[in-house]
C-alpha cells in the first residue's frame, strides 16, 4: 500500500510553493511528523512533516521546482514495497482520470491546512519534461493548412493544462516564452481576449538567448518571498498616500539605559539594544495616538482602530524582506518584550518565520541604523497605517545649555497613511517617541 503526500496550503490561501530542499531520499524510512521537505511560499520557508509512516518510494518533485497546492510531491509506502511506475508523458488529448484517496492522515494526527480525508477526481500528473524534451511535447489542436507553419506548439505541461481549463487553443498563439514556448502569460492573455494571434503565414523562429561567456550578468527569478515583497511594496506605495516626518534627537539617555539593563539579572542571557527601548516607546506612544495602530478598510469604507498592538519588526533575509510581528506586544513586560524580539529576529535570520507570524501586524518598526544609515522614508506595511524607521546612533556635537558637547544622536523617520492620519496626529506620535528616547524616565507619564 502506498500513499501520496500532496502539497498542502500552509496558510492564507497560498496557491503554490517552491521545493527548497528534500530532507529525505528514496529508500529512507520515515515516521509520522518527520520533516521530509522544506518549501518556500510567498511568505516564508516552511518545513513540512510527513502525515504517513513508511518507506520513501519516490520524490515526485525536484528541488527548485514550483508546484501547485494539491500536487503530489512524495510517495510513501510500506518498507520494501516496490515503487509505483512513473506515469509516462501524456499523449495528445485529455489524460485519464481516476479517484485517488491520497491524503488521509493517520487517526488522531494533527494535520496542516490542506490535508483531509476528502476524495475527489484527480488528473494523473504527467512526468515533468526536461528542457531538451520540450521539442517532443505535442499540443493537440487544429493545425493551420499553411505547410510552412510548424505543426507543433511548445508548452510545458502546466501551461497545457491551464490552456485546456480555459479553453484556449495553443496553436493560435504567438509564443513569447523561452525557446519559443507558450508561456502562462500568453494563455492568460488569450483567455482575456488580449493575446497576440499567430499570423497565417510562416512564423519566424525565435532566436535563442545568447549566453554571456564573460559572466558579466546574472539573472535570478523573482519568486517566493521576494516576489511577495515586491507586490506588497508596490501595492502600499500606490494605494496609501505616504507622509514622512523626521526628528533628530539626543539618545544618550537611551544608550546609558541599555548599558544598565544589560547588567541586571532579569536580562541575563537576553539581548538588550536601543531597539528594545524604542519599541517600548512606540507601544506607550500608541496609547495617545491609536490611529497609527489602525487599518483602512477600503471595501467597508471604515477605519479599524485596534485595541491591541501586534508589533512588526522588518527583517532583511537572503530571500527578501519579511515583517514578522510580536503578538499582543502591548501586554508584555520589558523583559518579555526583549525575549520576544530576540526570538523573532533570530527566526527571521534563519529563514524559519512561519506564515502565522507574518499575519496580523498592526504597527511596524524598521531599523536601518544597524547598517550605519541615518534615516529613510519607509513604506508602510500593507494592512497597517504607519511605520517607524530607526537611524544609526552616532556620537555628534550637540548643544546642551550654552555648550557644544559630544552626544549620542539618532534620527527617527515616521511614514503614515495620510488618508486618515493628519499631520498633527502623526507629529504628536513622533514627538512622544522622541521624548521617550531622549528621556526614558518620561515613561512614568504614560
Amino acid at each position: 500500500m502506498t500513499n501520496e503526500f500532496k502539497l498542502p496550503d500552509v496558510g492564507e490561501g497560498l496557491t503554490e510553493a517552491e521545493i527548497v530542499a528534500w530532507r529525505v531520499k528514496e529508500g529512507d524510512v520515515v515516521a509520522v511528523n518527520d520533516v521530509v521537505v522544506e518549501i518556500e511560499t510567498a511568505k516564508s520557508v516552511v518545513e513540512l512533516p510527513s502525515p504517513y509512516a513508511g518507506q520513501v518510494l519516490a520524490l515526485l518533485a525536484a528541488e527548485g521546482d514550483t508546484v501547485e497546492v494539491g500536487t503530489p510531491i512524495i510517495r510513501i509506502g510500506e518498507p520494501g514495497a516496490a515503487p509505483v511506475p512513473a506515469t509516462p508523458a501524456a499523449p495528445a488529448g485529455p489524460p485519464a482520470t481516476e479517484v485517488i484517496d491520497t491524503n488521509i492522515p493517520p487517526e488522531g494526527n494533527v494535520t496542516l491546512v490542506g490535508y483531509g480525508p476528502k476524495q475527489r477526481a484527480l488528473k494523473r500528473r504527467a512526468r515533468k519534461a526536461a528542457p531538451d524534451e520540450l521539442a517532443a511535447v505535442v499540443v493537440p489542436g487544429p493545425v493551420a493548412p499553411d505547410p510552412d507553419r510548424p505543426a507543433r506548439t511548445l508548452a510545458k505541461p502546466l501551461v497545457r493544462r491551464l490552456a485546456r481549463d480555459l479553453g484556449v487553443d495553443l496553436t493560435a498563439l504567438v509564443p513569447t516564452g523561452p525557446k519559443g514556448t507558450v508561456s502562462k502569460e500568453d494563455v492568460l492573455a488569450a483567455a482575456g481576449g488580449a493575446a497576440p494571434i499567430a499570423p497565417t503565414g510562416p512564423v519566424a523562429p525565435v532566436a535563442p538567448v545568447a549566453a554571456d561567456p564573460a559572466g558579466r550578468e546574472t539573472r535570478e527569478p523573482i519568486k517566493g518571498v521576494r516576489k511577495n515583497m515586491a507586490a506588497a511594496m508596490v501595492s502600499s506605495a500606490f494605494t496609501a498616500p505616504h507622509v514622512t516626518e523626521w526628528v533628530t534627537i539626543d539618545a544618550t539617555a537611551t544608550v546609558e539605559l541599555v548599558a544598565r539593563l544589560k547588567e541586571r539579572r532579569e536580562f541575563a542571557g537576553v539581548k538588550v539594544s536601543p531597539l528594545l527601548v524604542v519599541a517600548r516607546a512606540c507601544l506607550l506612544a500608541l496609547r495617545r495616538a491609536p490611529l497609527l495602530n489602525s487599518t483602512w478598510d477600503q471595501a467597508a469604507q471604515e477605519v479599524v482602530v485596534k485595541n491591541y498592538v501586534n508589533l512588526g519588526i522588518a527583517a532583511a533575509t537572503p530571500r527578501g524582506l519579511v515583517v514578522p510581528n510580536v503578538k499582543d506586544a502591548h501586554a508584555l513586560s520589558l523583559v518579555e518584550l526583549a525575549r520576544a524580539l530576540e526570538a523573532l529576529t533570530a527566526t527571521a535570520r534563519e529563514g524559519r518565520t512561519q506564515p502565522a507570524e507574518l499575519a496580523g501586524g498592526s504597527f511596524t518598526i524598521t531599523n536601518v541604523g544597524v547598517f550605519g544609515v541615518d534615516g529613510g522614508t519607509p513604506i508602510i506595511n500593507p494592512g497597517e497605517s504607519a511605520i517607524l524607521c530607526l537611524g544609526a546612533i552616532k556620537p555628534q556635537p550637540w548643544v546642551v545649555g550654552d555648550q557644544v558637547v559630544p552626544r549620542q544622536v539618532m534620527t527617527l523617520s515616521l511614514s503614515f497613511d495620510h488618508r486618515h492620519i493628519d499631520g498633527a496626529t502623526g507629529s504628536q506620535f513622533l514627538a512622544d517617541v522622541a521624548d521617550l528616547v531622549n528621556d526614558p524616565a518620561t515613561a512614568l507619564l504614560f
